[in-house]
């Protein structure tokens, strides 16, 4: 009798061992699928020559490229942007290039800077709030459909720059005519308006704020622009 039981005694002892062992396994897996994967931020930036950062030292020192450095800084991964933007684009060129791009997937922050060059050559203030009104629309189209994932950048005022004063009065004005239609079509969908206008008005007391061209912002003009936003740009990728 004793020698029968010892084999089935350690039959037992193997079959549970591995019983226990394999819900280990199990426990284990689990999990690991219950703990989801680190993603990264995508960003698309669609402009003209604010948004490229003519004139930088430092392409580094543009402000899609500061704001996805603050996000990684803080800890939130982030692609190097995507940029669309070209010196001397209007609402119209902007969309033209649009026209031909089609991201494989949607991107989870998108932003638009667009019209001071509709302002500097003279177009009509009707025909940018018709362009802008399309440009936005496929801004959330490519942030797939989620307006809280897409801003609107103010255009910036160069009447306080070298370029702009010899009209400077005039520039103003009409500046602060073509941000007030974009701000208020931006805020009629519901989507996130930075009005940074005031900051780059700064320039008319502080040259540095002006770039080597006597007329783009320079690397210190856009960090101010971005840490007056970024803390609402973090919200937006929780």
């Amino acid at each position: 009798m004793s020698e029968t039981f010892k084999p089935n005694f350690m039959v037992a002892l193997i079959s549970a061992l591995l019983i226990l062992f394999t819900a280990c396994a199990k426990d284990s897996i689990d999990e690991t699928v219950k703990t989801p994967a680190q993603s990264s931020i995508s960003y698309l930036a669609l402009g003209d020559s604010y948004t490229i950062g003519t004139s930088l030292a430092d392409e580094g020192d543009s402000y899609p490229v500061k704001i996805a450095d603050r996000l990684n800084a803080a800890g939130i991964d982030c692609f190097p942007p995507h940029i669309i933007a070209q010196n001397g684009w209007t609402t119209g060129d902007l969309l033209n290039a649009t026209d031909a791009f089609s991201p494989d997937s949607t991107f989870d922050l998108v932003s638009l800077l667009i019209g001071v060059n509709n302002q500097y050559q003279g177009k009509s203030i009707d025909a940018y709030a018709d362009e802008f009104k399309t440009l936005l629309k496929r801004a959330i189209q490519y942030a797939g459909n989620d307006t809280s994932k897409v801003f609107v950048i103010s255009i910036p005022d160069y009447s306080v720059t070298p370029f702009g004063s010899d009209n400077a009065e005039t520039i103003a004005k009409e500046i602060d005519q073509f941000n007030a239609v974009n701000s208020e079509i931006t805020e009629s969908y519901g989507i996130s308006y930075f009005y940074i206008t005031d900051i780059s008005r700064q320039a008319a007391n502080d040259p540095e704020l002006i770039a080597s061209d006597g007329l783009h912002p320079s690397g210190k003009m856009y960090e101010l622009w971005v840490a007056d936003f970024i803390e609402e740009i973090k919200m937006k990728t929780r």
